[in-house]
């Protein structure tokens, strides 16, 4: 009988070194005793020697090479790094990273020197068996993707990305009116000279107001779509892990919600979650939006909408491009503190003022001979409370604030059908 254990953590923002104290050997102890140590590596890592992008996945993300160390001692042994801050420091900050993540021996899915690259499972071979991850992100922006390569032009840098399209439904007399409104300004005549001059598709059906789409409908709402031909791609990818390893992990990272509601996946997100599923995988793996998502079981196996953060120094990050302080009209006389405090409107405001992305759990089951009968839960605090200096440290919550932080994951994953029984600051999920 063949028996897999993994854990799972969300982001790890990690901008500066963890001290070696008690709450880490905790983690390290507990990481260690599974053969699979997954976490989504949400950093760039150069010593400023490359070039920043223009514009950034909100912060330009990047650490010194030396953070990996506190990664690696925690014990994690595969991670992703497809995520919307891959290309903050532009190809030279992917080939900086890839670098240091290669001569670190790390397994690392997601990112590549060009589309196949990217796309391609990584493996871990554990004394129980092979096990296969795939990465992806959903946010980010077209630049930032790897493009393939054809036998006369290189394929680009980037990460594997599994667009969506968004389409925005109105009520046939509204359209008609949105149609008339917009056609009185000049708002869209980029638009309709591109469709004219065959540069954009034109959309049968529905209406592009620049890159936003319209369609008529009796139900008003919008819906988000992933695109097939991403899809099938991914598909591929897990369909050849399929064949090479006896465990399929699924990486996604996507910001896209329903409408306002951070903590629920936007329907694309499902909807490639049970793909995913389908297509072989043994469980999905998500994050990307800070705070934890509801928790699916499809087919008895997991679907983890947002593991949240693991550790997210985010507002500690050493230096920050000249884009950055533009954001809030600062000038070369400023620093980090001084944007920080900007952008979060003296702590006020933002990431740094949700409790909940200070708030998260690790996540653990056993792979036995293809089947995972449960699923258990410890939860997890980031130092919310201690300010700038402190926070986003990692370290297993104390029974009282660590069953609250599991009945507010329980309370997300109603909506799924699924229950988490909590028992001494402890979740499970029975999956039989």
């Amino acid at each position: 009988m063949s028996k897999i254990s993994i854990v799972a953590a969300g982001d790890s923002f990690i901008t500066q070194r963890l001290p070696q104290d008690i709450h880490f050997a905790q983690l390290k102890n507990y990481i260690e005793a599974h053969d699979v140590r997954f976490t989504n590596f949400e950093i760039l890592l150069h010593d400023f020697e490359v070039y920043p992008a223009p514009t950034s996945g909100g912060t330009w993300a990047v650490a010194r090479p030396e953070v990996l160390q506190d990664i690696k001692q925690l014990g994690f042994n595969m991670m992703s790094w497809a995520n919307n801050h891959t290309i903050d420091w532009n190809i030279g900050g992917i080939l900086t990273t890839m670098k240091h993540l290669d001569e670190n021996k790390c397994i690392h899915a997601g990112v590549g020197i060009n589309l196949a690259e990217a796309s391609q499972p990584r493996y871990l071979d554990t004394p129980e068996g092979r096990v296969a991850l795939i990465g992806c992100t959903s946010t980010m922006s077209e630049w930032g993707m790897a493009s393939a390569q054809r036998p006369d032009v290189l394929g680009r840098p980037g990460a594997n990305v599994l667009r969506y399209q968004a389409i925005n439904k109105v009520r046939p007399e509204d359209f008609e009116k949105l149609r008339e409104i917009v056609e009185q300004t000049e708002v869209n005549s980029n638009r309709i000279l591109n469709e004219r001059e065959g540069f954009s598709k034109p959309v049968e059906g529905g209406y592009y107001v620049g890159s936003i789409r319209f369609e008529p409908g009796e139900e008003p709402g919008t819906v988000t779509k992933m695109n097939p031909k991403d899809a099938e791609r991914i598909v591929r990818s897990i369909r050849e892990a399929l064949r090479q390893a006896d465990v399929v992990l699924v990486s996604h990272h996507t910001h896209e919600r329903k409408g306002l509601e951070k903590d629920r996946p936007a329907d694309f997100a499902r909807d490639f979650a049970k793909l995913c599923i389908d297509s072989g995988a043994h469980a999905y793996i998500g994050h990307g939006p800070h705070i934890w998502r509801g928790i699916e079981t499809y087919k008895n196996r997991p679907i983890f909408y947002s593991l949240g953060d693991f550790i997210f120094q985010n507002d500690s990050v050493e230096r920050q491009p000249t884009e950055f302080y533009d954001l809030y009209d600062l000038g070369a006389e400023n620093t980090v503190s001084d944007g920080l405090d900007a952008r979060s409107a003296n702590e006020t405001r933002g990431l740094v003022a949700d409790r909940r992305v200070f708030e998260s759990a690790l996540v653990s089951f056993a792979v036995t001979d293809g089947e995972i009968a449960e699923i258990t839960l410890k939860p997890l605090s980031l130092e919310f409370e201690y300010g700038r200096s402190r926070r986003g440290r990692p370290q297993f919550s104390d029974k009282e604030n660590g069953e609250r932080i599991l009945r507010d994951i329980a309370n997300l994953s109603v909506e799924f059908g699924t229950i988490i029984t909590i028992k001494d600051g402890v979740g499970t999920i029975g999956l039989k």
